[in-house]
């Protein structure tokens, strides 16, 4: 159908006798004053020539290099486009083949084609698509050209609108064209002549209203020329205007013809077009036809479109649907005709507020809205309830459109002149007491309390003069009750100070809350200058009226906590500039008595906190607030010294008063403790003595203990940020003795968690290093050592005995490799990675790596490292270089110990009677873990006296007994239980070493299988072939047997990693260790000699 239809549409430009049967319009006009139509050849040839032209003349671009075509002069976009149209017009007047044929050329180079008649037949008649085209090209250059393209059309269109368009040529080919294109399976061909036809549409549209304009004005003077008396009417005049009007109505005609033809050949059928941009450009531009020429297009027949996609599965085809919907309702003259139509689809609009995609549910929010406030009885309390709780989404631009509509619901004043009367008549300066109470009522059946913060900030743009009316806010919560209103309830009162505490705090930090932004913006000028004003506001009223609303709430605690936050957001500077120290004083009073009356803790922490704030160094009321807060301190800890006096002389006979005593006071004074530094009071010793007793008589209270125990603990945190200020170092050159027994408690309780807190500490700070110096770190700086002595420290902590810290110390590199290697430079492979300075660092544990496990964890380095890593000698890879060599020194030395070791217990020749020495038997202790560690079970021997570790092939173990014996050596609760009990946890070591035997198991079968006897090549044939992948069984067996042998020395849920394969880069590294009892036997003279 595709090429049926350019054919037609390239058949109808080429033969007249086809275009004048197509002709629309009037059909008694001839044509015979047109040019001759130029035969297809002549046309071909034209576009030959059309080739080096742009409108039909030659032209050059600005450098003088090749001519330019129309299309690269709308793409470029350096000429006017109502000049470029003009200058095409003018090629249209001397050869209208020519110049027809090169804006054919023009609408399919835009498509994508660069050679116009090579790549149509290429792209539409073999269905191939070029793949990007204009309209798709990423850039801003593309970005402009659509615009240009759009521009184009419409100027066309404008300065053809009295003539060209009428000559029944110039519109029927392109319409034609367009049609043709519209309907191909080529993306780019459907896309662009959709786009253009509907711009064409458009700008028809226009046309149009502009003739039915002159139609009217036209009727109205043969109306009023005609109604004249017979000596005063002009006869010709008349005759003029009626030819006038018969012409206009021709146009008329002529242009809905048009426009039909467009509508029903291209819109009907790509408006649910599979490409949801094409939908999308249908959508929007019937919006554009129904607000231009309401009268024609604004009906049920063109709104069921809109109404219909308002359904479509993609966001963005929504979207353009409910935004040609509010042009529509914007205009309230247009909602008579738009009734049924909000009757039909209302119920869908609103559900849209709902929408997956946040921008949809905004813009349905909007026209809701817009629908709202056109007719009130438009919407159903149901409808208005759906959008109501939306205030309260985590999404801010949902939530300020909801604020919106409810500001138009409910807070918009429909008769200022009565209320501003009902005010003054009530002796209130703000007219919006009703409209606050409404904002309480709606907060409080939302039932959303904790969100108060997100009901300011929803309202704030669109309701700020009430949110931010202070003044009647107070009046309300302070003024007495008046006969005949409805005073505020506690419930409501509590909601009222609430809202106003988060009105105070969004104009005094102009943010959102929290979760409601992506963090704090830079404010401009003038949001910075109204910042300043409502701050200053703010602080000239409620210093005045703070001191009066927490006399009148004192007892409430719910609610003093709330105005306790206000002073916080005070430009404090006023007390003094304004000269109120007395409100000040007012308030000091206040604070101090409800610290007396209350022993809440968030009321204790609030009085607490306002204290602290009110006690700023940088301003000059600080000394007053501090000999107010001194004054207070003292009472209280006298009051706390004498009743901790008689609590301990009563001892187990103390009656609730003491103890009610005792705790009162001591909340009160940690509460203060934890802002405050109070340590010349030194409620340090009476805490003490408390604990102490506690512990002594175990008679007391679990209250008095826990705030005695949080009061100590605040002191001791005091005591050591004075040390830490008055330090030369942010890292401590010594531990005291508290940090030196938390840190053996730690490390009894748990090693291995010991090890990674150790590990996480110096992880934090070389992340702060990094963010202060940046990923270049200077690594001889005083920063960098300081963080390498804390680490050296940290490895004296773990002591001489290596056996006991074994895990802990394997653990911490571990963490130590995955941190230096997590972040990868961004600058490429070839640099080393940002935390690659860290290595150096974690050499300093090397040191408490036995030296077997340091194999294991240099394998896991390697695991890490690309190729290219190894061979880098440059300074920033040093930190590498040195932790690996840290990892390498002494490895193979002590392979060969753990091998002497293990056949001094065999009896061979080299062992000797009587007591071993002491590094022997600490060798052979080492090696009888070793044996545990790696899974060791001598249940495979070859001949001779040195055994060969256990086969792990999944095919063997189905024959192997289940039954472990366990070692005669092994004592309960040693290192070698903990390995070999079932239900301990495997460790992150005996994963790695496990992988390590799995592989030297491989390398001495395929040894053993090459050079042993042939009965030992029949028990290992069948396990592998010699260059076969390994074929591994499910682990989940279902034969207990089988998971016991498995799991013999390990838990039954644990992971197993499987051995790497030998095809890959690995397969270098699976070499016989010639230390290692797998790789070697004893030749016939009973000697242990490695194998070859």
């Amino acid at each position: 159908t595709d090429a049926v239809g350019l054919s037609m549409s390239m058949s109808e430009m080429e033969d007249p006798e086809v275009k004048g049967k197509k002709k629309r319009g009037r059909p008694g006009k001839q044509a015979s004053n047109k040019k001759p139509r130029k035969s297809p050849m002549d046309k071909a040839v034209g576009v030959a020539r059309g080739r080096g032209k742009a409108n039909g003349v030659a032209q050059h671009n600005g450098d003088g290099g090749d001519p330019v075509t129309l299309f690269e002069v709308v793409k470029l976009g350096k000429s006017a486009m109502q000049s470029v149209v003009d200058e095409w017009i003018e090629s249209y007047k001397q050869d209208r083949d020519l110049a027809l044929l090169d804006l054919i050329n023009f609408f399919i180079q835009c498509s994508g084609c660069r050679n116009a008649l090579h790549q149509i037949y290429s792209m539409f008649f073999h269905q191939q698509d070029s793949g990007d085209y204009p309209l798709t090209m990423p850039g801003p250059m593309w970005k402009k050209f659509r615009y240009n393209f759009c521009e184009f059309i419409s100027v066309l269109i404008r300065q053809c609108q009295y003539s060209i368009i009428y000559d029944e040529y110039m519109m029927d080919t392109v319409i034609s064209l367009l049609t043709g294109l519209s309907d191909s399976q080529v993306r780019a061909f459907r896309h662009t002549s959709t786009l253009a036809a509907m711009k064409l549409m458009t700008a028809l549209v226009n046309v149009a209203l502009n003739l039915s304009i002159h139609q009217d004005n036209t009727q109205r003077q043969y109306e009023a020329e005609r109604n004249k008396i017979a000596g005063k009417r002009a006869n010709e005049k008349l005759e003029l205007l009626l030819q006038k009007r018969k012409e206009l109505q021709e146009n008329q005609d002529e242009i809905e013809n048009m426009m039909n033809s467009i509508f029903k050949g291209i819109f009907v059928h790509r408006y649910r077009d599979a490409i949801a941009e094409i939908r999308a450009i249908c959508i929007e531009e019937i919006g554009v036809w129904m607000k231009m020429y309401s009268d024609a297009f604004l009906n049920d027949s063109y709104l069921k479109y809109v109404g219909w996609t308002l359904h479509d599965r993609q966001g963005e085809v929504r979207l353009k649907c409910l935004k040609a919907l509010q042009n529509l309702y914007t205009n309230r003259e247009l909602f008579p005709k738009l009734e049924l139509f909000t009757n039909r689809f209302k119920d869908r609009i609103v559900s849209m507020t709902l929408d997956k995609e946040y921008d949809v549910a905004v813009e349905a929010i909007r026209l809701v809205t817009l629908i709202l406030q056109g007719s009130e009885d438009a919407l159903s309390n149901e409808d208005c309830e759906n959008v109501y709780h939306l205030v309260y989404s985590a999404h801010r631009p949902v939530a300020v459109a909801a604020g919106e509509f409810l500001h138009r619901k409910l807070f918009s004043r429909h008769d200022p002149q009565a209320e501003e009367a009902l005010a003054k008549r009530r002796g209130r300066s703000s007219p919006n007491g009703n409209l606050i109470r409404m904002l309480v009522l709606f907060f409080l059946e939302s039932e959303l309390h904790e969100h108060a913060a997100y009901l300011v900030d929803s309202l704030w743009e669109s309701s700020q003069e009430l949110l931010k009316d202070w003044e009647c806010m107070a009046e309300l919560l302070l003024e007495e009750p008046v006969q005949g209103e409805e005073v505020l309830s506690d419930r409501q009162e509590s909601a009222l100070i609430e809202l106003m505490v988060c009105t105070i705090r969004q104009a005094a930090e102009a943010h959102p809350p929290v979760g409601r932004g992506t963090g704090k913006r830079v404010l401009t000028a003038k949001e910075r200058k109204t910042q300043i004003d409502d701050k200053n506001k703010l602080t000239e009223h409620f210093i005045m009226a703070l001191p009066m609303l927490l006399s009148k709430y004192q007892a409430d605690s719910e609610k003093v906590a709330n105005l306790l936050q206000i002073p916080q957001f005070f430009d404090l500077d006023v007390y003094s500039a304004g000269r109120m120290e007395k409100h000040l004083d007012a308030l000091l009073k206040q604070i101090r008595l409800v610290v007396e009356k209350h022993i809440e803790m968030d009321v204790l922490e609030a009085c607490s906190k306002t204290y602290s704030i009110l006690c700023s160094e940088e301003y000059t009321i600080m000394n007053r607030v501090d000999i107010a807060r001194s004054q207070l301190i003292d009472e209280m800890t006298d009051r706390f010294t004498h009743s901790v006096e008689e609590l301990l002389q009563e001892a187990e006979e103390a009656d609730d008063d003491d103890i009610y005593n005792v705790l009162s006071t001591l909340k009160r004074l940690t509460a203060f403790h934890n802002a405050h530094d109070l340590t010349r009071w030194d409620l340090f010793g009476n805490c003490y003595r408390l604990l102490k007793a506690g512990i002594e008589q175990g008679s007391m209270p679990e209250q008095i203990a826990v705030q005695a125990l949080q009061c100590s603990h605040y002191s001791i945190l005091w005591q050591l940020v004075k040390i830490t200020e008055g330090a030369p170092s942010k890292y401590y050159n010594d531990y005291g003795d508290i940090i030196k027994e938390t840190l053996s408690k730690t490390r009894q309780t748990d090693k291995i968690q010991c090890a990674k807190t150790l590990i996480l500490s110096l992880q934090q700070l070389f992340n702060e290093l990094l963010q202060d110096q940046g990923p270049n770190l200077d690594r001889t700086s005083s920063h960098v050592s300081g963080i390498k002595e804390l680490a050296r420290r940290f490895a004296l902590t773990f002591g001489l005995d290596q056996i006991k810290t074994r895990e802990a110390v394997a653990t911490l590199h571990k963490d130590g490799i995955e941190f230096a290697f997590k972040y990868q430079n961004p600058r490429g492979p070839e640099f080393p990675p940002i935390n690659l300075a860290f290595l150096e660092v974690l050499s300093e544990f090397s040191s408490k790596l036995i030296r077997q496990d340091k194999k294991t964890v240099h394998s896991y380095l390697e695991k890490f490292m690309s190729e290219s890593m190894s061979e880098r000698r440059e300074d920033v890879w040093l930190p590498l270089i040195s932790y690996r060599n840290s990892l390498l020194t002494g490895g193979d030395e002590d392979h060969m110990s753990v091998t002497s070791g293990s056949s001094s217990k065999t009896g061979s020749v080299r062992s000797k009677k009587g007591r071993p020495p002491i590094h022997k038997k600490r060798i052979e202790e080492e090696s009888s873990v070793e044996g545990s560690w790696m899974l060791r079970n001598d249940t495979l021997q070859t001949p001779g006296a040195l055994q060969t570790p256990q086969l792990t092939s999944t095919v063997l173990r189905e024959n192997r007994p289940a039954e472990h014996m366990p070692d005669p050596d092994s004592e309960p609760g040693s290192e070698n239980d903990f390995v070999h009990n079932p239900q301990m946890q495997m460790s992150w070591l005996g994963q790695q070493k496990m992988e390590e035997v799995n592989r030297k198991d491989r390398t001495g079968l395929n040894y053993i299988k090459s050079r042993s006897n042939q009965g030992v090549r029949q028990t290992v044939r069948g396990l592998m072939e010699d260059d076969a992948e390994p074929i591994f069984e499910d682990v989940m067996m279902s034969s207990r047997g089988q998971l016991e042998d498995m799991n013999e020395e390990f838990e039954d849920t644990m992971v197993i990693d499987l051995p790497p394969s030998r095809n890959r880069r690995e397969r270098a590294e699976l070499r016989p260790d010639f230390f290692d009892s797998a790789a070697m036997i004893e030749d016939e003279s009973g000697f242990s000699m490695p194998m070859f």
